[in-house]
Order: structure tokens, then sequence, then C-alpha cells
């Protein structure tokens, strides 16, 4: 690759390679201030690259390559080359990470607590995460959940966090216009644009927290909270595991430590200021 750029993000470090410069120009600017992987090895590597050779000039599309692959994914423009990383950098983790149980939640931590969110796409974990990690809280993460599997801790993995649609306006609103990644519209998804978390996050990204609550959150719905028992919770979290199946033993243990060790709850919130209000709500009566 003519162009590359390594990034540490928590305990996984990245190599990502590119054809074009203009992708990885994009992902420095919205990962700036991470640190390089230790010792300089990256644990997984992603590259651009076009997907005909002719295609890195005419009508230039970016196919996503790596250590894993998907054969048939469809090509991305190179206006979403940065996209494109991202995507690599997530498929990655998905197909080849096997040292921590992963879960598509995201998590913050107060307190030593980690609070982990968890749901369908649309029910609004991102935002709430992304809110919460701008007011008092720390954000460990809003693509994976990393659950070490030996001490039950949750390690931070402060990705980008990808907002869409109507999640955009809400954040610029909070967070300085120079941790936003470009506005990425006509995407599979409709209007994305990254944002990067704030400076607590990367600097602590090597401090673990103790799980305390299981939280699955819905958007759009009268303000509502209900327990969730062990069962539940654990069909749930398989569902959300990209990499339970493929852990086999170690993966059933780790998750049913978690689901054994840690309250879960169900919330509907109607907007995200309810919603906020329940969360702190919650860590009060886990202080307790």
């Amino acid at each position: 690759m003519r162009h590359r750029l390594d990034l540490r993000i928590g305990p996984v470090g990245f190599r990502i390679g590119s054809v074009w410069r203009a992708p990885l120009d994009a992902l420095g600017r919205l990962y700036a201030g991470y640190p390089a992987p230790e010792d300089g090895l990256a644990d997984f590597t992603v590259r651009l690259e076009p997907e005909r050779p002719w295609r890195r000039y005419l009508r230039p599309s970016v196919a996503i390559r790596g250590d894993y692959i998907l054969p048939d994914a469809v090509p991305l423009a190179l206006a979403h080359g940065l996209l494109a990383a991202e995507m690599g950098m997530n498929l990655q983790m998905a197909l080849g990470q096997k040292r921590y149980l992963l879960l598509h939640a995201a998590t913050v931590e107060k307190d030593g607590r980690a609070l982990v969110m968890t749901g369908e796409s649309g029910a609004g974990k991102s935002t709430l995460g992304a809110l919460l990690g701008e007011r008092g809280w720390r954000l460990m993460g809003d693509e994976f959940a990393l659950l070490d599997m030996a001490s039950g801790m949750l390690l931070p993995f402060p990705r980008a966090i990808s907002l869409k649609n109507e999640a955009i306006p809400v954040m610029e609103a909070e967070v300085a216009p120079d941790r936003f990644g470009p506005l990425l519209e006509g995407t599979p998804k409709g209007a994305i644009r990254h944002m990067r978390p704030n400076a607590e996050a990367i600097a602590r990204m090597g401090e673990g927290a103790r799980p305390a609550l299981i939280l699955f959150p819905r958007y759009g719905a009268a303000a509502a909270v209900r327990g969730v028992g062990q069962a539940e919770t654990f069909i749930r979290l398989t569902q959300a595991s990209t990499n339970y199946v493929a852990l086999g033993r170690r993966g059933f243990d780790a998750l049913a430590g978690l689901v054994r060790g840690v309250p879960a709850l169900a919330i509907d919130y109607p907007d995200t200021a309810t919603a906020i209000g329940l969360v702190e709500d919650f860590r009060r009566e886990l202080a307790a």
C-alpha cells in the first residue's frame, strides 16, 4: 500500500493501508491523539484497494481487504473511503478477535462501574453513550465492548463514534467541530458522521472497569423500566456477540459469568433527557 496509518485503540493495534491518500488523511484527522501499536506490532491489517486496477482512476471504488474479508462485500465510493476504513477495522474485530468476548454495545464508566448498553439498530445506544461520555461519564466504547474472559473486566475500545441521521445534529450541539469527521451522505445507512471521543476517553483507554449494569435501551416509546432475567439476558447477549460461537467453551463461561454477576434492565424512553435521568438514577442505586 502506498499510504499507511498505524493506530492503537485500547488493547488492539491496527495497520491501515490505502492506495489512495484521502481516506487515510481523513482517518488521521479523526484519530488525532491516538497512539501507535505497542512495539510497532499491529494485531490486524486493513487494506483499501480498487476492486479492479482501472477502478483506481475510473469511477474509483474502494474494496475492503485485510486479514479477514467478506468475499461478497460491495465496494464503496472513494468519497466514502473513511467509512470503508472504519468498516474494515470492524470486520477484523468481528471475524478475527479471539482474545476477548465481543459484544456489540456502547459502554460508559463512572466511579469504576461500567454500564453496557446493547440493542437493535436504532435503539439509541450510540447516541446515549456519546451523550453520557460528554456529561461526566467516561466513554469506553461505542462499537464493541471487550470482555476479558479471565478477569471478567471490560476493557476500553474507544473507537470514533458512528453517528447516523438524526443523531448527528444532537451531538453537533454538544461537541466542538474539530472532533468530527466529514459528513458522509448517501451511505447504505443514510447520513453518517464520525465523532472522536474526548481526551479523557483516549488518555484512559488502558484502564478497564468492572461491569455493573447491562442495559437494553429502546428509543421512541413512553418511559418504562423492567428487570430482565438471566435467561433472557444470556440469549440477548449471544445475539449481540460477533465471536461467541467461535470462542466455544471460553465464550460460554465468560458470558455466563457476566450474566450471573451483573443485573440487567430494559428501558423505553421518549427522549435522551429521560434516558440520561434514568441512567443517573440507576448509578445512584448501584452506589448505595
